[in-house]
């Protein structure tokens, strides 16, 4: 079972109809004692990340997260929710984020208008070969909508790349923990790709016992 996380800050029907039409039912759930029974999970997020952060806390999702992390179950970090995988952010003063990944969440220091909003390229980590890298090609366009953007310490985390005056990781990936900068859920063909990468990771039956 996918389960979308309802921390009151993502735009969960967009995601869950992405991945209807791959035909694959996603549930959205905002008790947390309920993550234990997914299979896979997806944390997306919009708006600031200190708030984020502090209804994560407050509603006591983190603790699952980090348990499903751990016991080796794939998840899925959307916009701000792959930022809050992060050590730490700079957004309006510097906060702590989850620590799953390393690295921190920065500013664009560019003279381009800020957010950076709209379509935009991706490009391949030429140091990396990944199977949620399968069928995309350099120069395929998704969607973006952020200001700030992540600066792993580990580049070679990074999947993809893109360039708005600066090149920045446009998604990464650390064993069975996965980020996407943009929005696959609006990126069209591009982000129906990617989601199919990611349901081809799960495997069902190796976790029915848990």
């Amino acid at each position: 079972m996918i389960t979308i996380i309802d921390y009151g800050a993502g735009n969960l029907k967009n995601v869950k109809h992405a991945f209807e039409r791959l035909g694959v039912e996603a549930n959205i759930r905002s008790n947390p004692d309920t993550l234990q029974e997914s299979t896979a999970l997806i944390l997306p997020g919009v708006g600031a990340f200190r708030d984020a952060m502090a209804t994560l806390r407050e509603k006591q999702f983190i603790r699952p997260i980090y348990e499903h992390i751990e016991r080796g179950k794939p998840f899925l970090g959307i916009c701000l929710g792959y930022q809050l995988l992060y050590e730490k952010s700079y957004e309006d003063g510097e906060w702590e984020g989850l620590g799953i990944l390393k690295g921190e969440v920065v500013p664009f220091s560019t003279d381009r208008k800020v957010p950076h909003m709209g379509w935009n390229q991706l490009k391949k980590n030429p140091n990396r070969t990944d199977s949620m890298m399968e069928n995309v090609q350099d120069g395929e366009y998704v969607y973006f909508v952020h200001s700030y953007f992540v600066q792993p310490t580990d580049p070679d985390e990074t999947l993809f790349y893109t360039d708005y005056g600066t090149t920045f990781s446009a998604a990464s990936r650390k064993e069975n923990v996965i980020g996407m900068q943009f929005h696959p859920e609006k990126s069209g063909e591009t982000g129906k790709k990617l989601l199919k990468n990611f349901v081809e990771l799960i495997s069902f039956d190796s976790f029915s016992s848990n």
